[in-house]
């Protein structure tokens, strides 16, 4: 069993910067892919970024390109996402998840149903 924990969320204003991170623990921990989601209210859940666990390619949906990045540690097991010039719509809960199987390309890692584990999640919340 995989247990993803995700920190770092709060209240900024419009401008402001937050890094989140996720903290993952339990069996043997070889994901192929790490991502990063997130929810507002009324809303489907949507992809945010992602990064393949070995090799570092990186995705990010359009709305956050350029503003957030994802990284890893690989010794930690931590993913992090470092968030920048936030803006009032980038407010949800941002949940970080673990998919096990191969994913190669934008299609698959950006894809809910692609992950097999996922944290509590963590309110992000930006102010006007």
């Amino acid at each position: 069993q995989v247990q993803l924990a995700e920190s770092g969320g709060g209240l900024v204003q419009a401008g402001g910067s937050l890094t989140l991170s996720c903290a993952t623990s339990g069996r043997t921990f070889s994901p192929y892919t790490m991502g990063w989601f997130r929810q507002a209210p009324a809303k489907e859940r949507e992809f945010v970024a992602a990064i393949t666990w070995r090799g570092g390619s990186t995705y990010y949906a359009d709305s956050v390109k350029g503003r957030f990045t994802i990284s890893k540690d690989n010794i930690k097991n931590t993913v992090y996402l470092q968030m920048n010039r936030l803006k009032p719509e980038d407010t949800a809960v941002y949940y970080c998840a673990a998919d096990l199987e191969y994913c190669v390309g934008y299609g698959c890692s950006s894809a809910v149903n692609a992950y097999d584990y996922w944290g509590q999640g963590t309110q992000v919340t930006v102010s006007s």
